[in-house]
């Protein structure tokens, strides 16, 4: 018995064609849904990259304990379990959060890893002087990473040095030289279709498209201020990356065809979440609250023991059932800790009523298939919050010494294996608050562009997600930010839709274009440092935008030009306070 694991990074459930995508090409993923089991509601857990993959490791949700990090010491993980029960375990990536400091020890729990370089910010290549770099719509550069994107791009221009090629030729390259053993599991694993869209050219030529602005295939992550012929160009952008990433799945398909390996070998592939391109008015993801656009995701399996080619599941699965699901493959038994269930491919068997989802800090998420429950904090400070680790490391970097000063012991969870974590008071860059509480039904607004005023239904979703809390033992802190009941039923007096109501439309409202504001010396296009340094602007800035101007973030990313910071920061730059400011400013 082999087991194969094909996992993309930000791959959009709606636009393949197996679930409805008619204007992408991707040829081999409908290949896929002929020959496999495509789930349906299929939804993410704990988000994004890093706590996706804790979840697909341990079958147990990440984001009510902590943010982005490592395993933990106390973490089962599936691919060690597998090592341990005599499966060989390979994992091949250009997935470049794996090395950095917040994800550093996910690879070591393979037998054998390959990692390839070049993919976003990856520091590879050393450069000194500065790389040509075209003008570009991407206007938050802060950082290195940026910089660093244009110089791997150097390197990596052709198809057969890309790194989602050299990841797909390892991948392969194990899997045939393997193809005559038994008992092994490989990951493939591609950053891709995540931004940047960078691509070669003939998947570019699939999506034909008039275009003369600026470069424009990495989106920041805010509400779209860009022209519609640029939303178009950036929609194309990602569509020739997916059709590269189609290309890479086909010579999986073709692998196995070639080599007969349908009848012993496990296949799955998956992803992590989806990306907003353009929809409900939002490029990215974790700024605005998890739409299904994000959550619901594409899933397929194969399994040759009920070989249900083709068929569909409506079952509600989630990411942490991907270990149980390899793990039972295998005969290996399954941790109590973990609390996913094994894919249902023989027959669609329910293997739960509900699902959390969610990011630490953010809305916390529950959906039965039919509705979707966002509960915002319940009071505006996002209060109180915490992180219980004992890895205490964020994306790229440890926690400092002055978020260390005031950490405390917390008496271990029901899966820390009686050990006591360390608590640290955390910290979100932008506050789910300002989109207030949301309820959607499915079932008459599958596209979620009508929140519900429902008390009936909300009393009985917040019922299902503390339900769901309890079960995963978060910590009392969780219940008390979202103002729900640590112990005991929930009640009318926990609702929030009502309460939240006016701060939940006003995220909606969009933000007018460019085109739609007065131009001046300065203007909402001039940069947030260049206005607070005008004696002028930046009494205009106060008296419009109160506290704008003494926000250390915003200072911080200063080079940005004004629209693009309200873009990101969403509810702290309300439309019409935004227009007062640039009919003030073009009066200068």
């Amino acid at each position: 018995m082999k087991a194969i694991m094909v996992m993309f990074d930000s791959l959009n459930r709606h636009m393949l064609p197996p679930y409805g995508g008619d204007w992408t090409h991707a040829p081999n993923f409908a290949r896929l849904a002929e020959r496999a089991v495509t789930f349906d509601n299929a939804y993410a857990g704990s988000m994004p990259c890093m706590p996706a993959r804790r979840e697909i490791h341990t079958g147990r949700h990440n984001f009510l304990h902590r943010s982005w990090g490592p395993l933990e010491p106390f973490d089962d993980s599936m691919p060690e379990l597998l090592k341990q029960n005599g499966v060989y375990t390979h994992l091949v990536s250009d997935h470049p959060h794996y090395w950095e400091d917040g994800g550093a020890t996910y690879h070591g729990r393979y037998h054998t890893w390959e990692f390839f370089r070049g993919q976003e910010g990856d520091p590879w290549k050393g450069q000194v002087a500065d790389p040509p770099i075209p003008e570009d719509l991407k206007k938050m550069r802060f950082g290195p990473g940026y910089r660093q994107d244009w110089i791997n791009r150097q390197h990596t221009a052709t198809e057969d040095r890309h790194p989602q090629t050299l990841t797909f030729d390892a991948g392969l390259e194990f899997v045939t030289a393997n193809k005559n053993a038994d008992r092994w599991f490989v990951q493939i694993e591609t950053f891709d279709p995540h931004e940047p869209f960078f691509s070669p050219q003939r998947y570019k030529d699939l999506y034909p498209h008039d275009y003369d602005g600026p470069h424009f295939d990495w989106p920041d992550y805010k509400r779209v201020v860009e022209t519609d012929e640029q939303v178009e160009h950036g929609r194309m952008e990602y569509g020739a990356l997916l059709s590269m990433c189609d290309q890479s799945l086909g010579r999986v398909l073709d692998t196995m065809d070639e080599l007969e390996l349908w009848d012993d070998t496990l296949l799955i592939v998956n992803t992590d979440h989806g990306l907003l391109l353009g929809e409900k008015g939002w490029w990215g993801k974790s700024v605005q609250p998890w739409f299904n656009e994000l959550v619901h995701l594409p899933l397929f399996a194969w399994d040759p023991r009920t070989a249900a080619a083709g068929a569909r599941r409506g079952a509600l699965v989630q990411t942490v059932d991907l270990a149980p699901t390899f793990l039972e493959f295998f005969g290996v038994e399954r941790p109590s800790d973990m609390q996913g269930a094994p894919l249902p491919m023989a027959t669609d068997t329910p293997v739960r009523e509900a699902g959390l989802f969610g990011i630490h800090g953010g809305h916390v998420n529950v959906t039965d298939g039919r509705h979707v429950y966002m509960r915002a904090p319940a009071s505006p400070d996002n209060s109180p919050l915490y992180e219980h680790t004992l890895m205490p490391t964020h994306m790229r970097g440890r926690f400092s010494p002055a978020e260390l000063v005031g950490l405390e012991l917390a008496e271990p969870f029901d899966f820390t294996k009686n050990v006591r974590t360390v608590r640290v008071p955390a910290r979100t860059m932008f506050n789910p608050y300002h989109h207030g509480t949301l309820l959607f039904d499915l079932e008459s607004d599958p596209g979620q562009n009508t929140p519900l005023v429902d008390d009936a239904a909300e009393l009985r979703m917040a019922t299902l997600m503390t339900e769901l809390m309890r079960a995963n033992d978060a910590p009392p802190s969780q219940y008390a930010r979202l103002g729900l009941p640590e112990h005991g039923p929930v009640g009318d007096e926990h609702l929030l839709i009502r309460a939240q109501r006016a701060q939940a439309e006003r995220a909606t409202q969009p933000l007018p274009r460019m085109a739609d504001y007065p131009e001046g010396r300065l203007s909402l296009r001039t940069p947030f440092r260049a206005l607070i340094a005008d004696p002028f602007a930046v009494e205009v800035l106060r008296t419009h935008l109160p506290g704008v101007v003494d926000s250390e973030l915003l200072q911080m990313v200063g080079a940005t030009p004004l629209i693009d910071l309200a873009a990101t920061a969403g509810a702290l730059f309300p439309s019409d306070a935004l227009h007062r400011v640039a009919e003030d400013l073009a009066k200068l």
